[in-house]
Formats: C-alpha cells, sequence, structure tokens
C-alpha cells in the first residue's frame, strides 16, 4: 500500500494524478506563489485518476480557509516582518549519516538566503563516519558529544551554539524550501517568543505504516498560526500540561539564553531505552509556565521521514505513552502542587485510548488493535518509575564519561 504524493502550485494549471496498481490514495502538498499552505490526503481506488476538476475540489474542501487568509493578508501588504537576529541550526545525530546528507542537502542551500551558523552534534557515535562527511562541508560545525542520549546532544548544543535563536532539527527529517524564510517570519513579527516550532509533514507516504500514521495525525498541527501566552487557555482544561498541542521536537527553536536560563534540557528524558522521549514536551510546557510566548508557524516546514515498517510504528506509538508519561511524573515531582492539573490530564488521557483501543477492536479508526494497545501499554509503563530509573541511568552516563575523560 502507497500513495501517491505530489506538489501542486495554484498559480499553475493543476495536474491530472493517475494512481499506480498499488497506489490506494493521494497526498497532496498545495502551494500558491511557492507558500505551502495546505497538506490533502485522501484515499482513492488503485490505479485510478484524479481530474484537476477533482483535485479542485479536493484542495477547496481541505484548504479554502487558509487560502482565503493568504489572499487578504497579500491584498493587505502581506507579511514581510523578516528577522534579522543571528541563528543557529543545530542535527543532533546518532549513527545516521545517510539521512543527515539528505537533511543537509535540502537545508544548506538556504544559507544563500540568509546566513546562520550550522552545527552537527554526533551523539556518541559507533565510528567517526559522520565526523569525515562533516569535514568535506563548508562552513558546518562537528562537535562529538560522548554521552548517550538526545538531550545530552541538545545541550551540547545550547552550550556550543553562537545564535542568539537556536533551531534544531532531526536528521530523519528533510525542509522545505520555505523554512528559512517561514522561521524568520515568526520571530520577526513575535520578537517576544521564547519558543517557535513549526510545521511537520509527510516525507512520503510510501508504506501502509506511514499511511497508518499520518491518517492517525501524525505531527501536523494545521495552517493557522498560534499564539500560546499565559497559564491558561480559554476551553482547554488540559493546557499548558497536554504540551504535544504545542509543535514537536523535529522543528523546533529557542531563544538560545532562554533555554540556558531554564537549566537546558532534561538529561533523563529522550535517553533511548528505557525512555525515549518526553524532552521536547517537558521545554515547551517549561517556556509557557516560564511566562514567555510559544509561537507555532505552519510556514516553518520540515517534513518528517516516517516509520517504515508496522513494528517501527508500534514502537513509537509505545515512547510517545512512555514519554509523556514521564514528563508528568518530572512535572509532579518539581511541582507537587499541581497534582489535580496533572490527574485531570491523566484521566482524560486514559478515557482517549480505552476510546481508541474500542475503536480499533470495531475496526473503525485508523489503527489496529496492537498499535492502540502500545501507547496505552507505553503510558502504564512510563508512569511506573521509568522516570527515576532514567535520571540514575543518565547520572551514571555522565559519570561514566566524565571517569573517561579524566583517563
Amino acid at each position: 500500500m502507497s500513495y501517491l504524493y505530489a506538489d501542486v502550485e495554484l498559480e499553475q494549471p493543476l495536474p491530472t494524478l493517475t494512481l499506480s496498481d498499488v497506489d490506494s490514495g493521494v497526498g497532496v502538498i498545495v502551494r500558491r506563489r511557492g507558500i505551502l499552505l495546505g497538506f490533502v490526503i485522501a484515499e482513492r481506488a488503485p490505479s485510478s485518476v484524479v481530474s484537476a476538476q477533482e483535485l479542485e475540489a479536493l484542495i477547496a474542501a481541505s484548504c479554502a480557509k487558509t487560502l482565503v487568509q493568504d489572499a487578504v493578508l497579500e491584498s493587505l501588504g502581506g507579511r514581510a516582518m523578516l528577522s534579522e537576529i543571528s541563528l543557529t541550526v543545530a542535527v543532533c545525530t546518532h549513527n545516521r549519516t545517510a539521512g543527515l546528507k539528505q537533511l543537509l542537502a535540502s537545508l544548506l542551500p538556504l544559507r544563500e538566503e540568509w546566513p546562520f551558523e550550522m552545527l552537527v552534534v554526533d551523539n556518541d557515535p559507533s565510528d567517526d563516519t559522520t565526523r569525515n562527511f562533516v569535514a568535506t562541508l563548508p562552513d558546518v560545525r562537528y562537535v562529538r558529544e560522548d554521552r548517550t542520549g538526545l538531550d545530552f546532544a541538545r545541550n551540547r548544543a545550547v552550550a556550543e551554539a553562537t545564535g542568539e535563536i537556536l533551531a534544531f532539527l532531526d536528521d530523519d527529517t528533510e525542509v522545505d524550501r520555505g523554512w528559512l524564510t517561514g522561521l524568520r517570519l515568526a520571530w520577526g513579527e513575535h520578537p517576544d517568543a521564547g519558543c517557535v516550532t513549526g510545521q511537520v509533514l509527510p516525507f512520503e507516504l510510501a508504506t501502509e505504516a506511514q499511511i497508518t500514521f499520518e491518517r492517525y495525525g501524525g505531527f501536523g498541527h494545521g495552517f493557522d498560526t498560534v499564539r500560546y501566552v499565559g497559564p491558561s487557555l480559554p476551553g482547554n482544561r488540559l493546557y499548558p500540561l497536554a504540551a504535544g498541542i504545542f509543535g514537536a521536537g523535529c522543528n523546533m527553536s529557542f531563544r538560545r539564553d532562554l533555554v540556558r536560563d531554564l537549566g537546558g534540557f532534561d538529561e533523563a528524558l529522550d535517553t533511548g531505552r528505557p525512555l525515549p522521549g518526553g524532552g521536547d514536551l517537558d521545554m515547551f510546557h517549561r517556556v509557557v509556565r516560564a511566562g514567555y510566548p510559544l509561537l507555532y508557524e505552519p510556514r516553518y516546514v520540515a517534513f518528517h521521514k516516517h516509520r517504515r515498517e508496522h513494528s517501527e510504528l508500534r514502537r513509537q506509538l509505545w515512547t510517545w505513552g512512555t514519554g509523556l508519561m514521564a514528563y508528568l511524573v518530572k512535572t509532579l515531582r518539581a511541582e507537587p502542587s499541581r497534582t489535580p492539573e496533572v490527574a485531570w490530564l491523566l484521566t482524560w488521557w486514559l478515557r482517549f485510548h480505552l476510546k481508541a483501543v474500542a475503536r480499533s477492536l470495531l475496526r473503525r479508526g485508523p489503527l489496529s488493535p496492537d498499535l492502540a494497545l502500545a501507547q496505552l501499554a507505553g503510558g502504564f509503563v512510563g508512569l511506573a518509575g521509568t522516570y527515576g530509573r532514567s535520571r540514575r541511568r543518565s547520572a551514571a552516563i555522565s559519570a561514566r564519561v566524565a571517569r573517561r575523560t579524566r583517563e
């Protein structure tokens, strides 16, 4: 199973899309004058044809609001307040040189638009492959971080970066050609922000697992710019604890000094096994709790390479459960007075995922039963002392690397 993936420009005649005999739907990136303004996903029969007229109707049904907003903004002079502050882009990587090459191939040409510092943090690599590759690139800094764990690498980036703004990208992403413009636009219009997150769309929809994940919601957060500020959000009792609403860690940026002032990323989160998640949620939450605006900007777009295999997707959903619960346990340890808020979120989360399991058993949702159960089970594991064990493990990693350095 796969979906035909297309990128269309509304200022040009829409194409006719012809599905192959293995395609069961279409995914369409929608642009106007090069700006990415929408994404359409729809099921269709194999070997069928989506005419230009049908494609126009699909785009209108999914993207009409955003397209109207863009036209109105353009009539008023558009959005042109591009930030000129200094920027460091950091990629934290671990034994994924091939993915890093693909990301940098999409990212480095954007320096012709606006110069930025490029930093690669190589997290406890098994060999020198990544170091040797980066050495071939002009003006790309390489730093090795021997403490195993994504948030060790992120904190190393915070320490090494020279830019006022620090943007993070994962090594399983590639950036849209408008990525840098969207980032500068967001920081230019919201110079008081502490964090800006961006849109994340699928890089491909080539396997059933990738299609399932995107139909489940993927990493997408829509095409409206959203500014989050303050301790509450009308109509959302879960705010700001339910930090998944803010964006995704594979495409995020921060005011570097703010991250330092907040004590950096929690190195007991995102440690791989047993706790491969939660660090981005924790930092988003802490930025908002510290009183700084957090902005979601849909024109700041990266494409994520979703897990291709069913087993990999099941593992990812498991880690979403463990990461969320570990972050909540950490929050409760730091602020015991927030027990009622955490309890409310846990109750909501349990009901939501029990319903997801029920829907999967009735074949009414995008997830199969094992996928629905994976996230639920991962959450229970995350509650059962995982954060405490991970804190001890991260402390042991730091001590071991420190001893090795002294020797």
